[in-house]
């Protein structure tokens, strides 16, 4: 097998000319290829194309950031390349590409239903558009509740809850702050607040894709929000530039009862010597307030290129990449959350992931993916502003609602999507 790396010191345009000169004998997977994931891929590609003889298969590296990616698939889709084959997208972008006519659906190779059921449904229910699926699940994220062990006998099962035991902790002198969440503003604040939004009720865009986000649900949502910051003060302001890591830290250094995270901070919380709380934390879901408690759904999804000019060896390669074995490996690898139900019953998954295998499968059954719209991008990068405007004390939260609502309409609006925005 012959890989391809990526380097940052190329420009698009050389890699847009690298990806319209495709060979019918050479089949390109592009995605992460950074440190124990990257290797990963590697061999399990290697393993696929030494029985394909016949195909030369390239592994084409892409940047690992996400905006960055979607730029460079967007301007090589854009220009209908037909190089790369297979893709790796964000569980987001799968409507987007399929309304574009970028990517093929699914529906052509014939999947047998019984196997298409053991992926979870909210992570295919991301992968439709228009009722053809146009991806298939690779592997999973969710977003989970990490607590403290030494601090409390059990996880809080309300917000209300998680706000009294974290401010009980604060006040104790026993950490500095009660919860800590990605605020910042990007992806991870619109996650942040899908999980406190259906905590209580409220939802992005209803069934027939009319936004709601200006819902009385939604504005208790960013209420609570707000005053875990600006009144109980059980949140720092600080997360208001915080991302993923410097919420790890803050929760790995002991200074808070209670840290919003996904699942890879797990593995990373448990190292004796490195973290202050390794034997002293837990990971639960999100709680609930007036609904249900529900976790934000993450992860990658495998497509085919439109333009692709060997669509069946393409389709066997998803196939491979996303059968049980492959998962399996990936979650003792690489500690990823499989996207297949029938995996959590085998035994080897005990020893793999971050988190217990019934844990994670309990998130993910609760999980929530964000609005299935093309036009999810355009939408998510308004909320942020308003979301963000609020929590800064530049809006009255329900203001910053109000002027969001009105925004992602005009959006779903002149894109001619309108109530149908799913």
């Amino acid at each position: 097998m012959r890989i391809v790396r990526w380097l940052p010191g190329w420009t698009i345009p050389a890699l847009l000319l690298a990806a319209c000169d495709p060979r019918p004998d050479v089949l390109t997977f592009s995605g992460s290829t950074l440190g124990a994931e990257g290797a990963l891929v590697r061999a399990q590609i290697a393993r696929f194309a030494a029985a394909r003889p016949e195909l030369t298969v390239i592994v084409q590296a892409t940047p690992d950031a996400a905006d960055q990616r979607h730029q460079l698939y967007v301007q090589w889709l854009n220009g209908w390349a037909a190089d790369p084959d297979v893709l790796q997208l964000d569980v987001i972008w799968t409507p987007e590409f399929a309304a574009a006519g970028w990517i093929l659906p699914f529906d052509r190779f014939g999947m047998p239903a019984d196997e298409l059921a053991d992926f979870f449904p909210a992570a295919l229910a991301a992968d439709r558009w228009q009722g053809r699926l146009y991806a298939l699940p690779w592997f999973v994220d969710v977003g989970m509740l990490y607590w403290r062990t030494d601090l409390m006998p059990a996880p809080p099962a309300t917000l209300a809850e998680l706000a009294r035991i974290g401010r009980d902790a604060r006040d104790a002198g026993r950490v500095r702050t009660g919860f800590v969440w990605q605020g910042a503003r990007y992806e991870g604040l619109v996650a942040v607040f899908l999980e406190h939004l259906t905590a209580f009720g409220g939802r992005i865009l209803d069934d027939h894709g009319a936004v709601v986000v200006d819902s009385p649900a939604a504005r208790h949502a960013l209420a609570f929000m707000y005053d875990a910051i600006h009144r109980d003060g059980i949140v720092p302001a600080a997360v208001l530039a915080w991302q993923e890591e410097q919420t790890r830290f803050a929760f790995q250094n002991g200074d808070a009862a209670f840290m919003r995270n996904w699942p890879y901070a797990a593995a990373l919380l448990a190292r004796p010597g490195e973290s202050r709380v390794a034997g002293r934390f837990a990971i639960a879901p999100m709680p609930s307030a007036t609904a249900r408690s529900a976790a934000a759904l993450g992860g990658a999804h495998l497509a085919i290129n439109a333009r692709t000019s060997q669509p069946d060896a393409a389709w066997d390669l998803v196939r491979y990449l996303t059968a049980p074995e492959q998962m399996i490996e990936r979650a003792e690898i690489a500690g990823q959350l499989p996207a297949r139900r029938s995996v959590y019953a085998d035994a080897r998954l005990a020893h793999a992931l971050p988190v217990a295998p019934e844990e994670a499968r309990g998130a993910i059954e609760r999980a929530v993916p964000r609005p299935v719209t093309p036009v999810y991008t355009q939408l998510s990068g308004i909320l942020q502003i308003h979301l963000h405007r609020a929590l800064t004390r530049q809006q009255a939260p329900a203001d910053a609602l109000s002027g969001a609502a009105g925004a992602m309409r005009q959006v779903l609006a002149s894109s001619g999507l309108g109530r149908r925005g799913r």
